[in-house]
């Protein structure tokens, strides 16, 4: 049997991750904060953004490529970054940016990787993307930079909504811990999902790759405390500044929610806008990503890239025509390796694209710019 008849959609994906994952893992990738109402709020707002079908329009044959920041990709969304996917599958960065460079997608690496960008360097084209989340040591700052360039990653994604921890309180259920300790309870999770845990053993416990190079290098600070101390860090105007000063590519902004904040961003040479809410996983009282869209593309003529809530290729089709220019998945990558380990990747991008297909037909549109058109107030 094929996977388009074991796995359709998305859904399928996830259901059949969550039974290989183990659970502490799981609650990791699957969980938002608080009681989870942004993260209910981008699926509600998504699902009121409707359409009206067309017919009588003849055949329509979509293009679905899409230029961003100078670069044709060959479908208008990729993967975002996820900190410790190595975690949730093993091996999971390179299986993913080595999809992403077949796909033809780009694919963003998280400064808290369980791999480094020089580790993904044989796996990528020119569709790499460095997310840095910013060290207050500038030299730390700059070899990074320095690093993420001479690997080839073509673009840098400076992330700016997680001034702090947020709680997430379903990971702290689970038993997750960091750095993860292996008691009683998350042996017994491990042991009922033999294909992570032979993996994990495989290709090593994963670890923030990156992040323990610089361990040791400032007085005090373990590998762990090291990440938190970098993690705890919340930019400010300078900082954004100075990181435009030192890196010569492509610069995107992260986790955008006001039109308010673009002159800011637009003065400081950013090439590119993400607008998110980190997917509902830092603040419970935010805004829907969709509800904020509009007002942030009638304030910018700069690229937007949207994510946070998307499920499918509808999703993805309600976000372009709301403004934004592309939009990045980060979870549904994860639970397509969880679903099917090398082969998910490959299989999530299939699905996508036939679902962008299939209801670009219904609104006989082949050009995703007319997508406007079809909306309904």
């Amino acid at each position: 049997m094929d996977l388009d008849s074991l796995y359709p959609g998305l859904e399928d994906l996830r259901a059949k991750a969550r039974r290989r994952i183990p659970h502490f893992v799981w609650e990791y990738l699957d969980s938002a904060t608080g009681q989870e109402r942004t993260r209910a709020r981008n699926r509600q707002h998504l699902d009121d953004v409707r359409f009206m079908p067309s017919i009588l329009h003849g055949e329509t044959v979509p293009d679905l490529s899409t230029t961003l920041l100078g670069q044709r990709f060959a479908l208008p969304f990729g993967i975002a970054p996820v900190g410790m996917s190595g975690l949730i599958w093993p091996d999971a960065e390179r299986l993913l940016a080595k999809a992403a460079t077949e796909a033809r997608i780009p694919y963003a690496l998280s400064t808290v990787a369980t791999r480094r960008p020089e580790d993904l360097a044989p796996h990528l084209s020119d569709n790499g993307w460095f997310q840095i989340y910013p060290p207050p040591d500038p030299a730390m700052r700059r070899d990074m930079l320095a690093r993420a360039k001479a690997a080839g990653f073509r673009a840098l994604v400076l992330t700016v909504d997680v001034p702090v921890p947020s709680r997430r309180e379903r990971q702290v259920r689970s038993g997750l811990t960091a750095p993860p300790r292996l008691s009683p309870r998350i042996l017994a999770q491990i042991a009922t999902c033999p294909a992570w845990a032979l993996g994990t053993l495989r290709h090593g416990m994963p670890r923030m790759a990156l992040i323990d190079d610089y361990a040791g290098k400032t007085a005090g600070l373990s590998s762990i405390s090291h990440a938190g101390y970098m993690l705890r860090t919340s930019p400010d105007a300078s900082y954004l500044d100075a990181l435009r000063a030192e890196w010569d590519g492509p610069l995107i902004v992260k986790g955008v929610l006001q039109a308010a904040d673009v002159p800011r961003l637009e003065a400081a040479g950013a090439d590119a806008i993400w607008i998110s809410n980190h997917a509902g996983r830092q603040f419970d009282a935010a805004p829907s990503t969709v509800e904020v869209l509009p007002a942030i593309r009638a304030a910018t003529g700069l690229p937007l890239l949207f994510d946070s809530g998307i499920s499918g290729g509808l999703d993805i089709l309600r976000a372009l025509a709301l403004g934004a220019d592309f939009v990045m998945l980060g979870s549904a990558w994860h639970y397509a390796l969880g679903a099917l380990g090398p082969r998910g990747p490959a299989h999530l991008a299939h699905i996508l694209h036939a679902d962008l297909i299939a209801n670009l037909g219904q609104l006989g549109i082949a050009d995703l710019s007319d997508l406007p058109k079809r909306l309904i107030d």
